[in-house]
């Protein structure tokens, strides 16, 4: 197991104090595209599933739009299974 797939584990269990650039190393993981266009919002999406997910940026991650990015990578692994 990737470093990587420990984070994704690690927001599955807690999604309290995550930051932007761990949900864009799990998300690069497994091949979703980060648009941050100058914003305050990072979007993260795959061309395999239709949902978009746009995160804002502040520290800490509010445990919502974690737990909404944790369901998105969810979906995109169950479209490459």
């Amino acid at each position: 197991m990737n470093a990587a797939a420990k984070l994704f584990e690690a927001m599955h269990r807690n999604p309290l104090d995550w930051r932007i650039e761990q949900l864009q190393t799990v998300a690069r993981q497994f091949g979703m595209s980060v648009r941050c266009e100058g914003g305050s919002h990072h979007v993260f999406s795959h061309s395999a599933v239709p949902d978009v997910v746009s995160v804002p940026a502040h520290r800490p991650i509010k445990p919502v739009y974690v737990r909404q990015f944790v369901a998105l990578v969810d979906k995109v692994k169950e479209s490459q299974a």
